[in-house]
């Protein structure tokens, strides 16, 4: 008996959960109990993946004392002191307790003499039998508080417009409603059905697994319209990674339908920061709602914060009276728009750099298998994550070989391992309740290695089953991204919004998966239908759903074999033919709307590469007058000058300005004479340089780009030009 493989699986735990949210997050800009609280709901969901093996190991140990139980009691002197010729589980579990594990050395029940019994092997991993329920107890109402309550309020509070803490929660709890009655909804039919029934009283317990039962019935009901497209598209998409020409198209169709929503968050962007504009004008310093509009101005892009600052002369108290001052109302609403606009702006955004930098490596991959010479070679556009230190061994030769020959294969083979465990999946959900013969593929394996004593077989095929299904599901949430509300991006890319919603769908999948798993491998008494079956202590924290017969005895038994119909409907790719029909894109490969998205993605990519090579052109042109003339031109030292030599240039002006000058004839005579020589022609061509690379800058910025404060000139300087 040892805790070292609890412990250290806590511990891997904890370090994976932190190293996916650091990964997908950005820890320095998003709030606090955001981290905190998508940490615990990664944390709990992943700790349930890999303790539940362990627990099914130690199960089957309790098992093996079990089934030896009776024959110690019929070679011991004394009479037995139960009436009944067999223990049930909790006199095995009483035994166990006050004389420790079951051994040829251990004395018998009453101080009876040593009897020899044969040997129960103990796992590696057994634990006392009071740690593992504690643990559940903590792990699972943890997930149920997070998932239920505090995710999706926090969700909403993030994304409400009010301005008072009590306003946002309001806001969430409206927002939440849906999520609230659709709980409350199988809850009050469940306790309706145990009311109507005279045999049935409701007490605390009962009311417990009813809101068990309501949960688990959510969950897996939701888990098998998953695992029905991710059984099948994880293989299949496995296979087709071989394919390289197949995902560059698959890559250009996704950039040509992603650059219609880039633009379409860029205006919505546009559209309510010109709205802010316009409020800020209207709102000034002394007015009781400015603190409102400072507040919205917090959630702009920098730039369009300092621009909004320059043209506004909050000194100037003016007269308001003429003046169409916004409500609050209008003011939340406003404010709510631009948090939301401002994520939408940000998903689209990762979403485009990924795909388009994956579009560049493709076509690069593409070009090399196409080379007689065994050396990759990457275009100036590509990149390269792999640190520095693993160049050394991962050279040019062996990345071509890696991504033209072996990768081909490798993906090929994994795809058809993949499909030969989906099949097994499949197999065992539908057939999983038949108990005489074992058909469940999973039980008859785990049922070899309990025979033979062998923990670790049982505890690592657990662990990758159990993996497996949450890949599938959880894959399932992140491609289907319903109304694109959320994206989960590497790199720091992934807002706090996603970040939750991921943290939620983990714990509101994670508890009935693991119930469903159990019952694969026969571990649930119900299911199976044997009394003396010894059960794991995540089942007796959760408890059977025996009150609700029709949910014990058919949805959760039967509900699984509907996966059949949606592996089918995936394999021919169903619901993608009938969303093209119905006029959504969808990359269905032998269509000519698809052909035309992918050849103009391919000349997105194709710009995009262009526009690259402009700045990459303009940089090195700028480096190369720089180090043939040492320094740059006066003008350019002016434009760059610290605000400290502006200042003392603006004491030397002691002529006043005649009431006669305007902008204009003040500009001309602070201009100074061009003098074409070689020097300054070499200063104009890399100052022309300079400023069309700022052009495309701003360009690509969008219309709510602007200059920054110390190169902003007067305003009103070219009103009248």
């Amino acid at each position: 008996m040892s805790a070292g493989p609890l412990v250290v699986e806590i511990i891997c735990t904890c370090c994976l959960a932190a190293f996916l949210l650091h990964r997908y997050g950005d820890l320095r800009k998003q709030n606090i109990l955001t981290t905190l609280t998508t940490f615990i709901a990664w944390y709990f969901s992943f700790l349930i993946v890999f303790v539940l093996p362990l627990d099914v190991s130690s199960t089957f140990f309790r098992q093996c004392l079990h089934d030896k139980a009776p024959k110690i009691l019929t070679t011991t002197p004394s009479p037995p002191t139960t009436t009944s010729g067999s223990f049930n589980t909790t006199n095995a579990s009483d035994i166990r307790t006050s004389q420790g594990p079951v051994t040829p050395s251990t004395p018998t029940v009453g101080g009876q003499n040593q009897v020899p019994v044969s040997s129960c092997e103990i796992p590696l991993s057994h634990v006392p039998e009071n740690v593992l329920p504690t643990l559940w107890q903590v792990v699972y109402w943890t997930s149920q508080l997070l998932t239920w309550i505090v995710l999706p309020l926090m969700q909403s509070y993030s994304t409400a417009g009010d301005f008072t803490v009590a306003g946002k929660i309001k806001t969430a709890l409206i927002e939440n409603a849906i999520y609230y009655g659709s709980y409350l909804l199988i809850f009050g039919v469940c306790l309706i059905y145990v009311v109507a029934k005279a045999d049935l009283q409701v007490d605390a317990e009962r009311l417990k697994v009813i809101g068990i039962t309501a949960s688990n019935t959510w969950g897996l009901f939701l888990l098998i319209l998953l695992l029905g497209y991710g059984l099948v598209e994880i293989p299949r998409s496995v296979y087709n990674s071989s394919k390289k020409g197949f995902v560059l198209s698959k890559t250009y169709f996704k950039l040509s339908k992603l650059s219609t929503e880039k633009t379409e968050a860029d205006e919505a962007l546009e559209d309510v920061l010109d709205e802010i504009k316009k409020v800020s004008e209207k709102i000034k310093y002394n007015h009781p709602l400015r603190k409102h509009v400072d507040t919205i101005l917090l959630k702009c892009p920098e730039t369009m914060r300092h621009t909004v600052k320059q043209n506004n002369d909050d000194y100037e108290d003016y007269n308001r009276s003429g003046i169409d001052i916004p409500s609050e109302k209008t003011l939340v609403r406003l404010h709510k728009r631009v948090i939301q606009d401002s994520q939408n702006h940000h998903r689209t955004h990762a979403q485009w750099n990924s795909l388009m930098q994956k579009a560049i490596d493709m076509e690069d991959v593409e070009k090399n298998e196409q080379s007689s010479v065994a050396i990759f070679q990457r275009s100036q556009h590509s990149s390269s994550s792999l640190p520095r230190l693993c160049r050394i061994f991962y050279t040019p030769v062996v990345e071509w070989y890696w991504q033209c020959r072996v990768y081909p294969w490798v993906m090929r083979v994994c795809g058809v391992l993949l499909a030969i465990v989906t099949f097994m999946v499949v197999w065992s959900e539908c057939l999983f309740f038949v108990k005489d013969p074992v058909l469940s593929l999973f039980a008859v394996f785990i049922n070899a290695a309990k025979h033979n004593y062998d923990y670790v077989f049982i505890e690592l095929s657990s662990i990758l089953t159990i993996a497996y299904l949450c890949f599938c599901a959880y894959y399932s949430v992140f491609q289907i991204r319903i109304l694109n509300l959320y994206y989960i991006a590497p790199h720091h890319q992934t807002d706090e919004f996603s970040l939750m919603f991921t943290g939620m769908m983990l714990c509101r999948l994670t508890p009935p998966m693991c119930l469903n798993f159990l019952g694969l491998i026969h571990l649930d008494s119900h299911i199976t239908k044997e009394d003396n079956l010894e059960e794991t202590s995540y089942t007796k924290i959760m408890g059977h759903m025996d009150v609700i017969s029709f949910i014990s005895d058919g949805f959760n038994i039967y509900f699984p074999m509907i996966l059949v119909l949606l592996c089918i409907c995936t394999f021919f790719s169903l619901g993608s033919r009938i969303l093209h029909f119905l006029g959504v894109q969808q990359f269905i490969g032998d269509d000519d709307m698809t052909q035309e998205l992918v050849d103009e993605g391919r000349q997105i990519v194709q710009r995009e590469k262009r526009n690259r090579d402009r700045k990459l052109d303009s940089a090195e042109r700028r480096r190369e007058w720089t180090e043939r003339f040492g320094a740059t031109s006066r003008s350019s030292d002016r434009v760059i000058g610290s605000r400290a030599d502006r200042e003392r240039e603006r004491e030397r002006e002691t002529v006043a300005r005649s009431p006669d000058e305007n902008d204009k004839t003040e500009l001309l005579k602070e201009a100074e004479p061009i003098d074409y020589t070689g020097e300054l022609s070499g200063s104009t061509e890399a100052d022309f340089s300079q400023g069309y690379q700022r052009s495309s800058t701003l360009r690509s910025a969008g219309r709510f780009s602007s200059r920054t404060p110390n190169s902003a000139p007067p305003r009103g300087i070219f009103d009248d030009v």
